[in-house]
C-alpha cells in the first residue's frame, strides 16, 4: 500500500469542505471521510475550532452520554473560499503531466 503525504493545509481544506458538504459530523465520521487519523490529527481539528473556523458541539446520546459533533462557521466558509480555493489553483494536489 502507498502512502501519500498530504500537507496540513490540504487537510484543513478537506475538513472544511467534508463539514460543509455534510452540514455536520460528528467526530468518528469526520476523521473517516477526511482519511484521518483521530489521535494523530485531532489537533488540527483542535486548531480549527480555536480559531473559529469549525464549531464544536454536544448532543445528547442516550440517557448519560454525550456524541460530540462538528459544523463549519460561517468564517470558515469565507476562508474557504478566499484561501483554499485560490491555493488550490496555483498549487493542484497532483502535478499535471505533458
Amino acid at each position: 500500500m502507498v502512502h501519500v503525504h498530504r500537507d496540513r493545509i490540504y487537510m484543513r481544506k478537506d475538513i472544511l469542505l467534508k463539514l460543509n458538504e455534510f452540514g455536520e459530523l460528528n467526530q468518528s465520521q469526520l476523521m473517516s471521510y477526511c482519511g484521518l487519523n483521530n489521535v494523530t490529527h485531532k489537533p488540527i481539528i483542535d486548531d480549527l475550532v480555536e480559531k473559529g473556523l469549525i464549531i464544536r458541539f454536544e448532543e445528547p446520546w442516550g440517557k448519560q452520554n454525550r456524541i460530540i459533533k462538528y459544523k463549519v462557521s460561517q468564517k470558515g466558509k469565507e476562508i474557504a473560499k478566499a484561501i483554499f480555493e485560490p491555493y488550490e489553483l496555483l498549487f493542484p494536489r497532483r502535478a499535471e503531466k505533458n
